[in-house]
């Protein structure tokens, strides 16, 4: 029973840093980067004043009003 502590925490230990590192990949490449393409993809032929000016035809604005 000598050092139990000490060789259950280093196993712990080295498991927690594998999940943890597992779990962070994970993230990165299951959420993260396609979200990025996603944001790329959006904003490449995103025409903001085409944007604005449907906005203020439906009377989204009160200091732009529609023409």
């Amino acid at each position: 029973m000598r050092r139990l502590l000490a060789r259950r925490m280093k196993l712990h230990l080295f498991g927690a840093f594998f999940v943890s590192v597992g779990c962070a990949a994970l993230y990165k490449f299951g959420v993260a980067d396609p979200r990025k393409r996603a944001y790329a993809e959006f904003y490449k032929n995103y025409d903001a004043m085409k944007d604005f000016e449907a906005m203020r035809a439906a009377g989204v604005f009160e200091s732009a009003p529609p023409k």
